[in-house]
């Protein structure tokens, strides 16, 4: 294989079975709808080089057992351009999946719209955008690979508006060519690393492990359903009728594995500081052990699709969990920062158009305050997120598995489905602040803790959270 592969080359890389789909038949005037002088020479002498007649390959195959349709662009074919043949190719390639209700995988490395077609060649973006979006209202999964290079509007079509968006490492990314970018551009900042870096991207690929992750992806995008999400057996769902079997599965259907009772408190606080120093103790189990435990092997997303990311803040991907795929989006106990909230909201979406039940793991101090937070727009990435919940499309199931502070917290929790662990709380406001407003001392916190009603028992008797059966 060469440094750039091939379009065959990438094919063969990800799958044994590739069959190409048929080639739409099109006639054109002498050099293209512009007259554009040598162009059919510029044709000829593309198709001699590479054995392609056009600058992408159309087909379907299985990847890791999963059937999809792949769409491989030939860089070597008029760098990989987008002309009225290209379009022709890709409107029939999502069409096919559409008919066949098979995800789309384009494998993507072009320089953009082809100059000698000019306005002809840039509305295939138009033709590509609306394919791609009547692909995402049929909910199939689009899973982009990007390669080197995918600029222009290829990466703003097919690259950036794909579901999830793989990239292999050091590829060329972004919507700039090499060529037109400012003299004095920074080249690092147009790269795979770079996008994954500002939340463009899920993440870097090696070129070694593509299938393997490819097919994965793929399994785990298609093998959703819109059902009950199945128990968690980790930390703080012990047992047959504890808080997760309840909420998240049938006791009939699915047997929880026993935990051991190092990894969480078991018993209920008596006061509501107790409450909140169990959520606070730094032995307590966190998100990862949780997710660790419930899936069998899990995926991440990365990224707001805005410029941001919060790999401290907020874990988000999907799971298999008994055969069945589960969405999850996680606090991990620190402030969750306005990134975080915006992937939390575009994962919600995108197993809502997937039929993907969501898991959301409650835990956090509350929302980021500091000036960046509010710069990077706090508030509205938190709207996000409600809103998401609120029109979710697939069941919502929440645990509060250490602290819950507040509007950070609760954007996060369904209603009317939300439970807690035992080593949790859920407050309208921390004690501490909450005694500070009303200009209490410090010796009265704990005091104001049991005057909030924080405890999960406490939760429970006000309907906030679900109470478990037989307790």
């Amino acid at each position: 294989m060469t440094d750039r592969a091939t379009a065959r080359e990438i094919l063969a890389a990800v799958t044994d079975d590739f069959s190409e789909l048929p080639h739409p038949a099109r006639e054109s005037t002498p050099d293209g709808p512009l007259a554009w002088r040598g162009y059919d020479a510029s044709h000829a002498r593309a198709a001699e080089r590479t054995g392609e007649t056009e600058s992408v390959v159309c087909g379907t195959a299985h990847v890791e057992g999963t059937p999809a349709v792949l769409i491989a662009f030939e860089f070597g074919f008029l760098g990989g351009s987008l002309g009225e043949r290209t379009g022709d190719r890709l409107e029939a390639a999502y069409r096919h999946a559409r008919e066949h209700r098979l995800p789309v995988v384009p494998l993507v490395a072009t320089g953009g719209s082809r100059m000698q077609e000019g306005m002809l060649a840039l509305t295939q973006l138009q033709r590509v955008a609306r394919q791609s979006a009547l692909t995402r209202e049929a909910g199939l999964p689009q899973i982009a690979v990007l390669r080197d290079p995918t600029t222009g509007g290829g990466w703003a079509t097919l690259g950036a508006g794909a579901d999830v968006i793989l990239a292999l490492p050091g590829a060329q990314v972004g919507f700039a060519g090499s060529r037109v970018r400012p003299p004095d551009a920074d080249p690092a900042a147009y790269t795979a690393e770079a996008q994954v870096a500002a939340g463009a991207a899920d993440t870097v690929v090696p070129l070694a492990e593509l299938r393997e992750t490819l097919g994965r992806w793929l399994r785990l995008l298609t093998g959703g359903t819109a059902g009950t999400t199945p128990a968690p057996s980790g930390p703080g769902a012990a047992a047959p009728g504890s808080p997760l079997e309840i909420a998240l599965g049938s006791p009939s259907e699915v047997a929880p594995a026993p935990v051991p009772a190092a990894l969480g408190a078991t018993g209920l606080p008596a006061t509501g500081w107790e409450a909140v120093q169990r959520a606070r103790a730094a032995e307590r189990p966190r998100a990862e052990a949780y997710l660790d435990a419930y899936f069998a092997h899990r995926l991440p997303i990365s990224g707001d699709r805005c410029g941001g990311t919060d790999p401290d803040g907020m874990l988000c991907g999907f799971g298999e969990r008994e055969g069945r795929t589960v969405a999850y989006a996680a606090q991990t106990g620190t402030a969750t920062r306005p990134a975080g909230y915006r992937t939390a909201a575009r994962l919600i979406r995108l197993a809502g158009r997937l039929g993907v039940p969501v898991l959301t793991l409650v835990d956090t101090p509350g929302a980021a305050n500091d000036a960046d937070a509010e710069r990077q727009g706090a508030g509205a990435a938190i709207a996000d997120v409600f809103d998401a919940v609120a029109t979710a499309r697939t069941p919502v199931t929440t645990l509060v598995i250490g602290e819950g502070g507040s509007g950070g917290a609760l954007a996060l929790a369904a209603p009317g489905n939300t439970w807690a662990t035992p080593d949790s709380y859920f407050s309208v406001i921390a004690p501490e602040l909450a005694a500070a407003i009303l200009k209490r001392p410090p010796t009265e916190v704990e005091t104001t803790a049991d005057q909030l009603r924080i405890r999960p028992q406490d939760l429970a008797d006000l309907g906030v959270i679900q109470r478990p059966r037989g307790r």
